[in-house]
């Protein structure tokens, strides 16, 4: 059975290269937008629960606009659902990511000048111009220092882990206003140019290599609970986004593994490597 989270139809609609597969009233190409929005809640139904979140700048397909909310699917991993048509803009080719956990779009070219936009980690803009110190984009200028060319991943997941640190914790977040352990596994894993899925039951079956048991953990290797995912810094620390702490921690390997048990979620299920 297909993975609604995945699959870009709804019952009225479907994307046209799933004729034959599933059932719909109609099969069409989709158009393609760019989410104009700096956070925006990804969504199972319309005014329904979060799925996940789409950062500024993401490229989607659009396949219904239908009562004020859009059915899109998500080019950056896939991820299908409903957002406000409100925060869709044509499609538009960006250039430069934010590099850093958060940075501010100004008015002018000093940081004196009006702030129009906090920018996340992740959202993606288009350089039109480059001055002293900042990057003309089509959402204000915004400090060289904080963007980072889409053609030059970075190189170390953990090290873009690292960056979340302190960051809440919210279910389903996938920004630097708030992020759950399969965003932060995600975002930083995104950002070195590593295909990775948003949830982490699709992490766990489909993400990297498994670690054959009595091998050492390395930094960037993922350890798997039920409905958890964190990520290794060392062979014995870690750091995840959780509900327990309500925040992106470092916690021992031994520490968090007795307490994840203790509260009820069993031993660590899988433990995986990048490619």
């Amino acid at each position: 059975m297909s993975d609604r989270r995945l699959t870009p139809a709804n019952g009225r609609v479907a994307a046209k290269h799933l004729i034959g597969a599933i059932d719909a009233e109609s099969f069409v190409d989709g158009d393609a937008a760019t989410i104009g929005q700096v956070v925006v809640d990804l969504c199972a139904s319309p005014q329904g629960k979060r799925d996940r979140q789409v950062l500024l700048g993401t490229s989607v397909i659009v396949y219904e606009r239908r009562d004020g909310w859009a059915f899109i699917q998500s080019k950056r991993d896939g991820y299908v659902g409903y957002v406000p048509e409100s925060a869709l803009i044509k499609p538009s080719q960006p250039s430069h990511r934010v590099a850093t956990l958060a940075t501010h779009a100004f008015e002018g070219e000093s940081f004196k000048s009006r702030d129009l936009l906090h920018l996340p980690f992740g959202a993606e803009v288009t350089v039109v111009d480059e001055r002293h110190k900042m990057f003309e984009t089509q959402f204000g200028y915004v400090p060289k220092k904080h963007l980072r060319p889409l053609g030059q991943p970075f190189s170390d997941p953990a090290t873009v882990a690292q960056v979340f640190f302190g960051t809440p914790y919210l279910w389903g977040g996938n920004s630097s206003r708030g992020i759950d352990c399969s965003g932060l596994v995600q975002a930083a894993y995104l950002a070195c140019g590593h295909l990775c899925q948003g949830d982490s039951d699709m992490q766990m079956d489909s993400f990297g290599q498994l670690i054959p048991d009595g091998e050492s953990l390395k930094r960037g290797d993922l350890l798997f609970w039920k409905g958890h995912v964190a990520m290794m810094v060392d062979e014995q620390t870690l750091i995840h986004a959780n509900a327990h702490h309500m925040s992106t921690v470092y916690e021992g390997l031994e520490q968090a593994t007795l307490r994840i048990k203790a509260q009820g979620d069993g031993d660590v299920l899988a433990r995986k490597r990048a490619h």
